[in-house]
């Protein structure tokens, strides 16, 4: 065995005991070395002591490293011994994000969405505007109104809003453009891998989601949210006690992140009473009057050949539909068109795709 293999495995045959220079454990199944912090440490270090002091620091919690939970020293597991004894490991997340090209694990309870539309794309009243303009003011001045206005005395950290109204009315494009136009990542969170039947699991992922964020510059968007931060109910048995106990803890962490936090519903009423008093703005998207209709069938619409018998007008007057119900119409009609010859809408194309959204909301034309 070389010098260097040795290293790591020595046995001393006086006291029978054997351990190594580079720090490390065995694990129970694994075979070989598992590094802990002062493997890092000699690594980089060796023996020079002015060095180690140094480097320690890459293991503070204010660290790069630990604030953005990309390297875990796991200190609390290593059985009230030293700090570097602590098993160093690099997160799940990570780990696949630095192998993959920038992305994060099937597991993870959140995806980055996007959008190509621009802010005269979403078609809303200008008070809602408004509102929504409150928010990119916000995120631009945070560190303006904190710091130099004194407001840090005052107001926590961070933004939070609830979008309301129907489908299909603008909400998470909305998010999408407030990202855009911040240069923020907006991340959708996945309840299907957030919330669990376990006692205690939804609280672990919810955290596990606000931990990695923290120190990012996220939005974090939960639609359907009322999914998860539903209404309290009378505590009749143990499941609701738990069930109360997990919203107030999401009311708390969402109260105490720095971040910006954005909540969409279809109906205010299914949320808890208690998230209006920890949100900066509540924003209401109604479902469009038909001059905004009319604009939004002729956005959909606009590199489509159609034919001649098509009126938009009639169809934004006779039809109350929001921006996502016209969008789905849009891509049945563009189906019904490309194999024709002319490849252009009708007027039937559009009126069957109306009454298919319709037939989704249980109505009739």
């Amino acid at each position: 065995m070389s010098p260097i293999v040795r290293c790591f495995f020595i046995k001393n045959e006086t006291y029978n005991r054997s351990f190594t220079e580079f720090g490390g454990i065995k694990g129970s199944k694994h075979t070989g070395l598992l590094p802990t912090g002062e493997t890092a440490i000699f690594i980089l270090c060796g023996n020079d002591l002015v060095e180690r002091f140094k480097v320690i620091q890459l293991f503070d919690s204010n660290h790069f490293f630990s604030k953005q939970k990309i390297v875990v020293l796991d200190a609390e597991n290593a059985n009230n011994e030293f700090l570097l004894s602590g098993l160093l490991t690099i997160t799940k997340e990570y780990l696949t994000y630095f192998t993959s090209g920038g992305k994060f694990n099937n597991e993870f309870p959140a995806q980055k969405i996007t959008t190509k539309l621009e802010w005269e794309d979403l078609v809303l009243d200008d008070a809602v505007l408004d509102e929504i303009h409150e928010i990119s003011v916000w995120i631009k001045n945070q560190n303006t109104l904190m710091e130099e206005w004194g407001l840090k005395k005052l107001v926590k950290p961070g933004y939070r809003s609830l979008f309301y109204g129907p489908p299909g009315t603008g909400k998470s494009l909305t998010a999408s453009l407030l990202g855009k136009s911040v240069n923020m990542d907006v991340y959708r969170i996945d309840l299907s891998k957030v919330v669990s039947k376990y006692i205690g699991e939804t609280e672990k992922n919810l955290s596990n989601i606000f931990d990695l964020a923290e120190n990012k510059d996220w939005i974090l968007f939960f639609d359907e949210a009322d999914a998860l931060f539903g209404k309290r109910t009378n505590a009749t048995d143990s499941k609701d006690r738990y069930a109360n106990q997990e919203v107030a803890y999401l009311l708390q962490r969402i109260e105490d992140f720095p971040g910006i936090v954005i909540l969409a519903t279809n109906l205010k009423s299914n949320l808890d009473e208690a998230f209006a008093r920890r949100f900066q703005s509540m924003i209401y998207f109604p479902m469009p009057r038909p001059d905004q209709r009319m604009k939004l069938w002729k956005n959909a619409f606009v590199s489509c050949k159609m034919a001649n018998d098509v009126d938009l007008w009639k169809i934004a007057n006779e039809f109350e539909m929001a921006g996502g119900a016209i969008i789905n119409v849009l891509r049945y009609c563009s189906l019904a068109a490309i194999e024709r010859n002319p490849p252009e809408i009708k007027q039937l194309d559009i009126l069957l795709g109306i009454k298919k959204e319709l037939r989704k909301e249980g109505k009739t034309m």
